[in-house]
């Protein structure tokens, strides 16, 4: 969870993560429980498609996770439907995580972010590693074209 006060902004989003093999959560809204598969996550919210379908904007609610490392439980706040362009997907804010959900939900995340499930590119660092990275490809390109005209060539004279 960001600090309090703390407010993301499109250019700071944390790095929402693609969650594999279809994770399960159960929801809880009032006193109905229900699945969901969790579409994506990040430290601020996430989105899961309901097995109930979507909530109205502006509802709270519970929502609990099985993680490696334990169980999360989080306070939500339910958003818009339509979530990462899927119609049924229903994006989600966490209001509030006790510390010890909070330790295991940054370590799942951490982990899902490391194992390559993020939805970060890694940047160049400079202009000069950019046109390094772009000529090594230039001369790798031109190798193997010059190799597959040497192979063209010793094939046409053996004829």
């Amino acid at each position: 969870m960001p600090p309090k006060g703390k407010q993301f902004g499109k250019r700071n989003r944390p790095p929402r993560i693609r969650v594999p093999n279809q994770e399960r959560a159960l929801f809880t809204v009032d006193a109905s429980r229900f699945i969901g598969i969790i579409q994506r996550l990040s430290l601020t919210g996430g989105s899961a498609i309901l097995a109930k379908g979507p909530i109205p904007p502006g509802t709270t609610g519970e929502m609990s996770l099985s993680t490696v490392f334990g169980k999360v439980t989080a306070h939500i706040e339910f958003l818009h439907a339509g979530a990462d362009g899927v119609p049924l997907a229903q994006a989600f804010r966490f209001v509030a995580m006790d510390d010890t959900s909070t330790q295991r939900f940054e370590a799942a995340a951490k982990q899902m972010e490391n194992a390559g499930f993020s939805d970060v590119e890694e940047k160049e660092d400079s202009l000069g590693d950019l046109a390094a990275s772009s000529l090594s490809k230039l001369r790798d390109s031109i190798r193997r074209l010059s190799g597959a005209l040497s192979t063209g060539r010793s094939a046409g004279a053996k004829h």
